[in-house]
């Protein structure tokens, strides 16, 4: 699965997080959540995740292909 990485801040920006925030949300490290984000091929557990830390739909924050 594919990230969308704009769609993933505009949901941080609905939700006023900062990333420090979606990393403790979403149980790790600000590091670790930076090398989750920029890899852009996540499994499917990993992108359900970061929905939940974000309080979205997994479908909001994948890449239109």
């Amino acid at each position: 699965m594919k990230l969308s990485m704009d769609k993933i801040k505009i949901q941080m920006a609905r939700a006023k997080l900062t990333i420090t925030e979606l990393a403790q949300r979403y149980g790790v490290s600000r590091n670790r959540m930076n090398v989750i984000l920029n890899q852009r091929e996540v499994t499917p557990v990993c992108a359900g995740r970061i929905a939940d830390a974000l309080g979205v739909d997994v479908t909001e924050i994948l890449l239109d292909e």
